[in-house]
């Protein structure tokens, strides 16, 4: 999430009240999770475990819930529960806007852009020239969106990301974590009747350039797809995946999360893919191999009744 303006880090560490080490003169331009750090930014870490990613990453503040050394260039933001530190941060400067009309005040739509009945368009979307959209879309809160895209009746775009953290000392045990990112689509991408496509945690959710995707997709927080791309219907994306150019996913295939499918890559359906794949390739299963190996084991699977009355009648049982 980017800060409208930079803020002083002495604003935030009141705040949240925190201990600031390192140049308290210093103004933050944003607040990333740890994959989308960008210099100026605020990033939380809460666990030992990645202490050193965050201090070593390309974040210029650190909240942190340790004493640990300030690398040289950094600030840190010490206090109790670095997690409710980060909630503040974006309630404080990213606050829910009550929407009073279908259309909000702050939004904006292109030339030649046709909204159909029921559309709801949330605070700070853009929308750009000669979209359709059609009835009960519902665009969440500053949400992009490019020339001559359509989307299909029913879609959700922007909803909340599905991110918890979990705190057994609570009755609750799932924390929601406070979404602040956003959804951009880009020029010419189509989306289908009845899609979810979550909006970024604290950064962008992407829909290429040419990108065409059939109804009931889900696309998780944070997943960048690229441009020119074909995705069928039930296809499931879990978050922080890349997605590179002219991959096809056919029909029901499951992504998980934080992995790779790399351009020109197709998977067949109802795959499963559990891990980062190459592109240029065929894929089918689950989990998934390169198809032309899966089929031959397939083959073999249908053959091994045969083989064992075969080697039953060897051994003469």
């Amino acid at each position: 999430m980017r800060f409208k303006q930079p803020i002083s880090l002495s604003e935030i560490a009141s705040l949240i009240n925190a201990n600031l080490v390192g140049d308290a003169t210093a103004f933050t331009t944003g607040i990333n999770e740890i994959h989308r750090v960008e210099a100026g930014d605020l990033v939380f870490v809460d666990h030992p475990k990645y202490y050193q990613t965050c201090l070593q990453s390309a974040a210029t503040h650190i909240i942190i819930n340790a004493q640990v050394d300030c690398p040289e260039g950094k600030t840190l933001l010490v206090v109790a529960d670095p997690f409710e530190a980060y909630q503040t941060i974006v309630s404080t400067y990213q606050p829910v806007e009550p929407m009073l009309h279908p259309i909000a005040d702050s939004a904006s739509i292109g030339s030649g852009t046709v909204l159909m009945s029921g559309v709801c368009v949330g605070p700070h979307v853009q929308i750009g020239n000669d979209c359709v959209i059609h009835p009960n879309v519902v665009i969440g809160p500053g949400t992009i969106i490019a020339d001559r895209v359509v989307i299909q009746s029913g879609t959700v775009i922007g909803s909340d990301a599905f991110y918890y953290n979990k705190r057994t000392n609570r009755p609750i045990h799932y924390q929601r974590m406070l979404s602040c990112g956003r959804v951009v689509i880009e020029e010419g991408a189509e989306i289908g009747a009845n899609c979810t496509i979550d909006r970024g945690v604290s950064h962008d959710t992407r829909i290429g350039a040419g990108t065409k995707i059939d109804n009931l997709v889900h696309v998780g927080h944070d997943t960048v797809i690229g441009k020119n791309c074909l995705i069928a219907a039930q296809v499931g994306i879990a978050g922080a995946t890349v997605i590179e150019d002219g991959v096809t996913l056919w029909g029901q295939v499951g992504v998980n999360k934080t992995l790779t499918i790399g351009a020109g890559a197709v998977v067949m359906a109802q795959s499963g893919v559990p891990s980062s794949l190459e592109g240029g390739k065929v894929y089918f299963g689950s989990p998934v191999e390169e198809a032309s190996i899966k089929k031959r084991e397939l083959v073999w699977i249908k053959r091994i009744p045969q083989i064992w009355e075969k080697l039953k009648n060897q051994s003469g049982s």
